[in-house]
């Protein structure tokens, strides 16, 4: 239920919308029946048409691929017409056979209509997060921050990284929704702290599955963390 790189069907399209692409889709990896549940998520999610390419099936042992063009004709039909795409293709082991039966498949079906989406902010890490006029209150870990916690900056001062991932752990495990992350620190090189404390909570999923605040009066240090986190900052 998750992309190559861990994110969620909702906290990927999250993390893309904000560019207002002409169309978003999930292609690879799987099978069309496998991709039915993510296209259906992504369908209500996306605010733009939404494409589906899936493989001819899993590959076999060979590293081949089985699925014929019929099977996957077929299962394209029922997604076009339950309302979930506006535009079909192939990817690994498809032939023009398949094609073919794709294209088949969406003769006179009606493309799934555009929903409006409700204004709100929509954030992500691994997972997603909206925050709305239900949204009753944010919690947001302040204690990865130089400026505000003692003890981080001198575990940061001290080049103890590894010590200062935990201390993020330790946020999300207590219930921070949002991990608020400050290098400013005048005997800080504040790019290159802030850069290498990203990547590694980065690969870290109980870390990086909540959305990542980045925190800096130096606009500098803001793009060098934007290039280092994943998601929806």
């Amino acid at each position: 239920g998750r992309t190559l790189s861990g994110q969620t069907t909702e906290a990927f399209w999250n993390s893309v919308r904000h560019a207002r692409p002409l169309t978003v889709g999930l292609n690879c990896a799987l099978g069309a029946d496998e991709l039915k549940p993510h296209l259906a998520e992504l369908s209500v999610a996306a605010g733009v048409p939404v494409s589906v390419h899936p493989n001819a099936g899993l590959p076999n042992e060979l590293g081949l691929y089985d699925e014929t063009p019929e099977h996957m004709g077929a299962i394209i039909a029922t997604m076009a017409k339950a309302g979930t795409i506006n535009l079909a293709g192939g990817c690994c082991g498809t032939t023009p056979a398949h094609i073919a039966a794709i294209s088949r498949a969406v003769v006179g079906a009606k493309p799934r209509p555009i929903p409006t989406i409700a204004a709100a902010t929509r954030l992500s890490g691994l997972e997603p997060m909206t925050i709305d006029g239900d949204s009753l209150l944010v919690n947001v870990g302040e204690r990865t921050n130089v400026t505000g916690s003692a003890r981080f900056a001198k575990l940061i001062k001290a080049n103890d990284y590894d010590t200062a991932v935990s201390v993020a752990r330790d946020q999300v495990d207590n219930g921070a929704q949002i991990i608020d992350v400050n290098m400013d620190e005048g005997m800080l090189d504040s790019e290159a702290a802030m850069v290498r404390f990203l990547h590694m909570i980065g690969s870290e999923p109980d870390i990086s599955r909540v959305p990542v605040m980045i925190d800096s009066s130096k606009w500098s240090v803001i793009e060098a963390g934007l290039r280092s986190v994943q998601g929806k900052a």
